[in-house]
């Protein structure tokens, strides 16, 4: 590929700037990512089962929001792009199928397929950019990424705790190489916050991320719920369930969601804006994915004994989710509502409290802090409205994601 044909390959700006057909496709696999996810997480309640699913949800996160970045940059309707996203949502799909025993027998799998997907995307956009400067900053992507490759290659030869600790740190990596912009000796840092964006491409990009959390969570529930028939309590737990699920959506949506693209093309670094708002719906979706196993316990488990473990997943899936949510807040406003911090505080402090309701009761009070926390949403927004303010760069410098 030689620098005079690689425009070809670039995004047209004059042209609508939405998702294409090969990326929704993208986000069918990516659901069934989540779902492994969060069905692993339920046989395995522990805390080491949560660390393991944060590690390896940071592996989807980073293979999502990188590929997602780079169709933003590079036309998804040219047949040579899509020659790279389907290997790239094909081992995907391989990394989806060894979840569940990622961290025993299956974990060289899932991480020589990460490593060949984030080197091989880096490699071939340094590539497709040849002869221009921003390849530069694509090259320092590809070399952090064989770094970081080698951790996860080499937690792989390894087993029990010493792999959960040395791809924990290849997880920490990838959210490190970010903060320091790709930075390296001699060629500095990527320049990210001059790059230019879609920002409608993106902001859509991540209003579908959410919407294919939330389909996880249908997924889940409604496996669940099919699996135990229509009974009268199974029938309350899947209604309460699916509320919690709808309340989340309202929240997401209504309305920093949807002004999300106003707010991109309106901050003064657009770029290293969209990289501080992946890291909030990384959050959220870490949110969604705890609440989907909170729905699960809901419904096969409505009027089970007591148990803390539950009590904390049920509310604290929400909990994290409205954190994500409010540092959204924060950069689409410049400031955080009042309703989400109380919201947080209210689901993290009263799951050691009503520990002693089975779990459909505990649904019923998660339900009621959300329903209040959007009620309050629809009314500020009805009587102040607020405009897409994005916090300026901190002492004049570019804000780091």
């Amino acid at each position: 590929m030689t620098a005079g044909n690689t425009g070809d390959l670039l995004r047209d700006h004059a042209e609508p700037q939405r998702a294409t057909y090969v990326e929704l496709f993208f986000d069918v696999i990516l659901v069934f990512a989540l779902t492994r996810l969060s069905h692993t997480l339920f046989h395995n309640l522990t805390w080491l089962g949560a660390l393991h699913t944060v590690i390896l949800l940071a592996a989807f996160w980073w293979v999502w929001v990188f590929t997602a970045w780079t169709t933003n940059r590079l036309n998804p309707a040219r047949p040579a792009i899509q020659l790279v996203i389907i290997p790239i949502m094909l081992g995907t799909l391989i990394m989806a199928g060894a979840v569940p025993t990622a961290f025993g027998e299956n974990g060289m799998i899932f991480a020589a397929t990460y490593v060949v997907i984030q080197v091989g995307r880096a490699l071939f956009v340094t590539v497709a950019l040849h002869g221009r400067e921003v390849a530069i900053g694509t090259l320092q992507q590809l070399i952090w990424f064989c770094l970081s490759g080698v951790l996860w290659i080499v937690g792989a030869l390894t087993e029990d705790i010493t792999r959960v600790v040395i791809w924990l740190a290849a997880a920490a990596l990838g959210y490190t190489m970010s903060r320091l912009d790709f930075r390296l000796p001699k060629l500095g840092p990527a320049r990210i916050a001059t790059q230019t964006v879609n920002a409608e491409h993106l902001a859509e990009r991540y209003q579908q991320i959410m919407i294919v959390a939330f389909g996880e969570t249908v997924l889940a529930s409604g496996g669940q719920f099919a699996a135990f028939g229509f009974g009268r309590d199974r029938v309350s737990a899947f209604v309460l369930a699916f509320a919690i699920t709808t309340l989340l959506w309202r929240i997401y949506f209504y309305r920093a969601g949807l002004v999300l693209p106003a707010v991109i093309a309106t901050s003064t670094t657009p770029a290293v804006f969209s990289r501080s708002a992946s890291y909030a719906h990384l959050l959220m979706a870490g949110g969604i994915v705890l609440s989907s196993v909170g729905d699960e316990i809901i419904i096969t488990h409505p009027f089970a004994e007591p148990n803390l473990v539950w009590s904390a997943v049920i509310l604290c899936g929400p909990a994290i989710y409205l954190a994500g949510r409010a540092r959204l807040d924060y950069l689409s406003f410049s400031r955080i509502a009042y309703s989400r911090v109380t919201g947080l505080l209210l689901l993290v402090a009263l799951a050691p409290v009503v520990a002693f309701l089975p779990p459909i009761l505990i649904a019923v009070v998660a339900i009621v802090i959300l329903t209040a926390i959007a009620t309050s949403d629809t009314i500020s927004w009805r009587f102040r409205p607020s405009k897409p303010t994005p916090p300026p760069p901190p002492n004049g410098r570019y804000l780091r994601p």
